[in-house]
């Protein structure tokens, strides 16, 4: 069962690693990213602050994974 839990874990990491960074350059480029003097909305603040959460999950997924096949 722990081998289990470490690849998913592993796998969820890797997952949001390949995905949630692709999606950065779309939601910068996005016309709703930036008011008409060019400032940063809160479409922009909130869709970055998903990708970094969703990175910092990643992070500790991959070490929760990595110690679960330690154990």
């Amino acid at each position: 069962m722990t081998i289990l839990a470490a690849v998913l874990l592993l796998a969820n990491a890797l997952y949001n690693v390949v995905v949630w960074p692709r999606f950065y350059p779309r939601i910068a480029n996005d016309a709703r990213a930036t008011d008409a003097d060019g400032k940063r909305t809160a479409f922009y603040t909130v869709h970055l602050v998903l990708i970094v959460v969703a990175l910092v999950l990643a992070a500790a997924s991959a070490v929760a994974g990595v110690l679960l096949l330690l154990v």
